[in-house]
Parts: structure tokens; sequence; C-alpha cells
């Protein structure tokens, strides 16, 4: 993303990225070594192997947490002193484009604000989302299953707080105003440490209202309309993006009229992309796509397949049917994978995410097993990195990591497996090893990576229009924003060759034409072109 500090105000429709924008996020303590901070050695890593090829990196909650791995945080204005300081994070500032989380709709239960509230001492005594437990709150919606009241004293009297993730993370009240300054005293300190991308965690939950769903409630729009004036006036150059897990069109919501988010997560994309890849079926992926609206200029989808959380099944709602999500399912459990519920207000469940690495996600399809399991992974990483928006890897993904068993079992949770913590010297070593799937899968990524940052077409705001090449070919053409430069991007899907005429891409024949990836060229636009299974071809007239 584009920092340039000369500029005093913010530009409307300014697009503040182009295509050598890639994100990676990680955990602070995803990478450890001997003698120094995780933070250090996180830093190191990244600097050795992604300088000149990543050039932003999310490291998500460094804060003192009590649980859900940072997402319940104690302290917001202080770096967990097990991970470094804040001198650690400036540094990384310096050398990648920093993107953190705003935890902006719950504290943890341990946080001195909600000490103060058993107390009912301030501040604190008056932040928190309290409500009378006979009040009707059959419609509001959760994501997850745990009961949503809390019961706990409040100096001599007992009340009952919001916790829409649990009860160790408390629902904060931005009804009151001091709450909301609280916020924007710790965006100033952000902004101060280096932070230039602001993810607001949870976002779609800040306002409650009796009698309604609670979620994306007018009042959280306005809010976060406010915070993007503040933010921007501070630094025109800084970005929020809106992690709103939900299905499609409220998600959308979130760009406003280019005056909310500048990015939003493309939530959809992950579990459409793995239903294609396993079923060997584009359709739901195509008919998704092709019903995207393009983001105005200042704004752009932050694509990403894999992360921290499991692969959410909400954004598919209305896209897969019941039989096609429960197929998915069971094709994930075989994989190893764990499911993750929430719970209905009649009182039953249903299933949230997926919990599994990406890696092992696509090991197979729904017959089972196969050789295809690096080709696989490889396709669905070249597929995010050719769509409209800014690409988001999970580290995880860049270096292959599989299920973490152990440490889900440790940890008592399901995310947990896709959470492993590698010693830096151990990782270093798979990426050496030719013979390993790291290896591989790390090498052809940074190849696929090096080609898109070269390419206009692939600016996240370049034109985008969905191709028809049958249900096996999942395609579709970018174009530069200076018309100049075409890419048609075909990926082949199932576990078959599949064979395309030349013809049918309507390729202009008085241009050159060439495969970026395995630079082969097209002379003949009467000629054909074959697919091997999972393989993608990026046909340009312009390199």
């Amino acid at each position: 993303m584009r920092l340039d500090e000369d500029c005093q105000s913010p530009l409307p429709h300014k697009n503040l990225w182009d295509e050598t924008d890639v994100v990676v996020i990680t955990y602070a303590n995803t990478i450890l070594s001997e003698n120094q901070h995780p933070l250090k050695a996180l830093h190191h890593f990244l600097k050795t192997h992604f300088t000149m090829l990543i050039n932003s990196v999310h490291i998500l909650p460094f804060f003192p947490y009590s649980s859900d791995d940072g997402f319940a945080v104690i302290d917001y204005k202080r770096v967990d002193p097990k991970v470094g300081d804040w001198n650690d994070i400036l540094r990384i500032s310096t050398d990648f484009h920093l993107m953190a989380d705003l935890v902006i709709n719950h504290c943890s239960s341990q946080h001195q604000w909600f000490v103060n509230f058993q107390a009912g001492k301030s501040p604190g005594n008056d932040y928190f989302f309290t409500v009378d437990p006979n009040e009707n709150l059959a419609g509001v919606v959760r994501p997850r299953t745990t009961p949503l009241l809390r019961a706990v004293s409040n100096g001599d009297a007992t009340k009952c707080v919001w916790c829409t993730f649990g009860h160790d993370q408390i629902d904060l009240d931005f009804r009151n105003p001091q709450v909301l300054l609280e916020m924007v005293d710790i965006l100033r300190l952000y902004l101060d440490m280096g932070v230039r991308i602001f993810r607001l965690d949870a976002v779609a939950f800040l306002w409650k209202k009796i009698g309604s769903s609670c979620i994306n409630l007018e009042e959280t729009h306005e809010l976060v309309r406010l915070l993007r004036t503040l933010i921007e006036h501070a630094n025109p150059n800084a970005v929020i993006i809106t992690e709103t897990n939900i299905p499609n069109r409220e998600n959308l919501s979130y760009f406003g009229n280019a005056n909310e988010a500048h990015c939003i997560y493309n939530f959809s994309l992950p579990p459409l992309l793995l239903n294609s890849l396993v079923s060997g079926d584009c359709r739901h992926l195509k008919n998704w796509l092709m019903s995207m609206p393009p983001a105005q200029n200042g704004t752009t989808y932050f694509n990403f397949i894999a992360s921290h959380d499991g692969i959410g099944l909400r954004p598919v709602e209305g896209l897969l049917s019941d039989e096609e999500q429960e197929a998915l399912i069971q094709t994930m459990e075989n994989f190893g994978g764990q499911i993750s519920w929430r719970a209905l207000d009649d009182g039953n469940r249903k299933p949230y995410e997926i919990n599994i690495s990406l890696f092992d996600a696509l090991k197979g399809t729904t017959a089972g097993e196969d050789e295809w399991q690096l080709e696989r992974f490889i396709c669905a990483h070249a597929i995010m990195l050719a769509l409209e928006g800014i690409p988001g890897f999970y580290l995880h993904s860049l270096v292959g990591t599989t299920n973490d068993y152990q440490r889900m079992l440790e940890h008592g949770h399901n995310r947990a497996i896709n959470r492993r913590q590698w010693q830096e010297l151990e990782i270093n070593r798979k990426l050496r090893d030719a013979t390993s799937h790291h290896y591989k899968v790390f090498y052809q990524l940074r190849h696929l990576i090096h080609l898109r940052r070269e390419q206009p077409a692939f600016h996240p705001n370049a034109t985008q229009f969905t191709l028809h090449l049958g249900d096996r070919i999942f395609a579709f053409w970018r174009q530069s924003m200076d018309r100049r430069q075409s890419i048609f991007c075909l990926n082949n899907i199932s576990d078959a060759p599949q064979t395309v005429p030349l013809s049918s891409l309507n390729l202009i024949s008085t241009d050159k034409w060439k495969d970026l990836i395995n630079e082969q060229y097209f002379e003949d636009m009467l000629d054909s072109l074959t697919l091997e299974p999972y393989q993608t071809r990026w046909i340009t007239n312009r390199w």
C-alpha cells in the first residue's frame, strides 16, 4: 500500500494499493528461535524469505491476552512481553506495511476495565453491555454455542453482561461515548507505533439493540464511517479492513459508498473455492464471481483462502445447498478436519466453520485422497492471486503446514489445528530440502507471487470478467486500467486434463500471446490448449 507521508488530507476514491501489494498473515509467535523474542524471529524470517516479494504483514493480536489466541485482550496498549515490545513492532513496520487488529467488539474478562466493572469503579463501571435476562433475545445472531449472557457482580449488584464470543470476552457498550474515546486513543497509539492497516475484528456485532438480530445494525456502519474519518485524517494513507464473517450481501455493505471500509474480506472465496476443487465443479464459484460488483476506486477486496480461523460456512449460505455443504464437511472430516458450531435461536446448532490446514483440506476430492494434493494447493493460490483484490497468504500456507493435532489437543479448541509454531531452524531446514512438500509449496508460490507483482492487469481494481468454459475450467479475464494488458486466467479445477479452443478466448490476432507461468507462446488462434489436472494458465499479450 502506498504510504506517502507528505499528503495531508485524504483524497476520495484514491487507490492506496497496486499489483505489488501482497500480505502475509501470521501470529507474532509462529516463528520461534532460541535466545530472542518471537517478534524478532518473525522479522528475521520475513526479511530472509520475503523481501521484495511480500510488502505487507498482518500480525495477529500481539497484546497480553487471556484466551482465544490473542482475541481476548487484557491490555490494548502493551505488547505481550512473551513476544517482544513496541520497538520490535516499530522495526517490522520499517520493512513492511504493518496490519494490526483493533479488537473492538469486546475485551478480556481480565482487562482492568472489567475488573473495575465488577468492583463498581471507573473507568469501566459503565463500559460493558448489560441486559435484563428476561428480555426476548431469540433473534440475536450468534457465532458460538456458549450462553450469550454471563451473570457477574457489579459493585453491590448483579448484572448480566453480553458475551458474543464466550464468557472470557465481554462485549463493550458503544452507547457510552467514553468507550469510543478509549478506542480512538488506542488507534492513535497504533498509528504512532507504525500500524498503517487496521483490521476491525468482529465489527459486525458492535452495536446491540434489543429486539433485533444485533448484527450489521446501522449504528455499526455509522461507527465504521466515523473511525474511517478519524483514521484517514490522521494519516491519509492508512487503510481500514473490516472482518465480517457473514453472508455475502451483508459483507458487501461494509464498503458503504466508498466511505466505510477500504477493503472487505472476501469471506465467500475460501469455502466456494475449496468446494470447487474437491468436487471438480466450479458452477457455484463462477456464479458467485459473476455476481460480485466491481469495487469502486478507493475500495477493493481482501482475498484469502486460509487464515488463523477456520473456513467459514456462513458466507456460503444461499450459495451452496445443505446437501453440498454436508458433502464438503464430510470430505474435510475425512481429511482430519474438525467442525465448529454456532447456536440457532430455536436451540439447535449449525456448522459455523471448518477447522483444517488448507494443505490437508486439498489432499483429495469427495472421492477420497489422491496424488494431486500439491497441484490442487498451488491451483487454489494461483486463483486467489489473479482475482480482483489484494491477496493475503496465511504464513502456514506459504510453507505448506499440515494439521497440528497435538496443538489442538493441548489448547482444547479446534482452531489450534491450524496454528502450529515453527522453530526457525526446523522450517528453514525443510525449505532447503528439495524433496519436501514444504520446499515445493514455498518455491512454486514464490514464483507465482513474483509474476503477479509484474502484471498491471493484476492491479486490485483492474477489470475482471468471468469466462464460460464449462464446469471444469474456472476462468476469468483481467485487463489493466490503461487497457494495454490483458490476462486470461484459466484454471483446471478437476483431476482430468481439459482442452480449451483458443478461439473461445477471443484472443486478438494482431497481438502476441504467452502463458506467463510456463512461457508457452501461442501463434495459431485456431489451435487449442490442454490444461493438465489443476493446472493454471495466465495467457497475456504483454510481458
